[in-house]
């Protein structure tokens, strides 16, 4: 689904209050990227139409997440010696550390859409805390980078212009959730959150505060639902309601009788291929079963029953779908969290995201040029 969320931010609110939100069937996506322009134009205008009718509010700019299997991680490393002649280190030598870092990459048609400091080593020392104002000679840095697909974030750019919606910055979609869903004492301590949409999974692992790692998996919901339609012969919608546990067995006077035994044997033969997945890169990242605040599931998939369960007997780790406190009380369709990367956007706008300045500021500007010359040329 494309999701769309209106926030407003009242002085002296921690949190932004919600005035409107739409969505749509997201139509013209495959796995996270573009394959129809004009289908994925459709479904972003329905949603907007939406969330400007309930809210009353036109939407002319916004934060925009991306997601998809070409969202990863890189870690890489750089060094700068350290410019003032008496040795302190100043901003500037972190940045060009961290730039080094950067140019040290191989992106291979990628971006760099987010950036995250590991650590700093000066003149061999490993250096916790702030930097500025130590004396050295040599800078190392250690830094990981969040990258997409330039054709991918290319594309989706267009759409939202096309759309008629001005972009102010693009966000990783794992960023934005952990900014409503992950406290600060499960990102020193260690966490992976886990995102099922529709055709893909992310996992991502924050430890000592940080991002340490994304990757992606071409596994969602979707091949649960499909799973369970040629397993039981019969419709999608049908077996989306059976893979939620909303379908009722009465439809007109008839009866439908489903064996439970071999709904939860299709659920979970999925389920284990998804946490085969994420096992597979916790081992490679060596943290499998070493994370102590476990996993933490959010996205349309977390609400598959069972989920919880099989996850702490596959992984061997704590396990709880994600939720947020940032509704209070209040009974509202946005607690679901198939909505809490729009609402996670609102949170990363107010400085949830604490490596925003980092951001593609300049690669975006650049972005955004090519694609108001790409729509001006569209255009009769």
């Amino acid at each position: 689904m494309t999701r769309v969320v209106v926030g407003e931010f009242i002085s002296g609110e921690k949190n932004p209050k919600i005035i409107g939100a739409g969505e749509a069937p997201s139509l013209g996506v495959r796995h996270g990227y573009i394959v129809d322009t004009n289908s994925a134009i459709t479904s972003l205008k329905n949603a907007l139409n939406q969330a400007e009718k309930s809210s009353g509010i036109k939407i002319k700019r916004a934060f925009v997440s991306v997601s998809g299997i070409s969202l990863k991680s890189e870690t890489s490393g750089g060094e700068a010696i350290i410019s003032k002649a008496n040795g302190e280190v100043t901003n500037l030598d972190i940045n060009r550390a961290l730039q080094d870092c950067e140019d040290n990459l191989n992106l291979n048609n990628k971006k760099v859409i987010q950036m995250y400091p590991l650590s700093f080593r000066l003149d061999g020392k490993e250096v916790l805390g702030r930097l500025e104002g130590m004396r050295g000679t040599k800078l190392e840095a250690k830094a990981l980078f969040v990258t997409y697909s330039v054709q991918h974030l290319e594309d989706l750019l267009e759409v939202v212009a096309r759309a008629g919606v001005e972009t102010i910055n693009i966000i990783a979609t794992p960023v934005a959730l952990s900014n409503i869903v992950l406290s600060e004492k499960q990102k020193i301590v260690g966490v992976a959150l886990v995102d099922i949409g529709a055709e893909t999974t992310s996992l991502s692992v924050f430890e000592n505060g940080s991002l340490i790692s994304i990757h992606t998996f071409q596994i969602g919901s979707c091949d649960i639902t499909n799973d369970i339609a040629l397993g039981f012969k019969i419709p999608l919608e049908k077996a989306e309601s059976l893979k939620l546990g909303t379908y009722s067995s009465l439809q007109v006077g008839t009866k439908e009788e489903f064996s439970k035994k071999k709904l939860d044997e299709i659920i979970e033969a999925r389920l284990c291929d998804i946490f085969e997945s994420i096992e597979n890169n916790l081992k490679k990242i060596k943290r499998s079963e070493l994370l102590p605040a476990g996993m933490v599931f959010v996205g349309g998939g977390a609400n598959i029953s069972k989920l919880e369960e099989l996850s702490k007997s596959i992984l061997k780790l704590p396990s709880t779908v994600g939720t947020t406190e940032l509704f209070g009380n209040a009974k509202t369709k946005l607690r679901d969290p198939a909505w809490f990367v729009a609402i996670g956007l609102l949170a990363s706008t107010k400085g949830g995201d604490r490596y925003s300045e980092n951001s593609f500021s300049g690669l975006f500007q650049n972005l955004k040029s090519i694609v108001k010359s790409s729509v001006k040329q569209l255009m009769p």
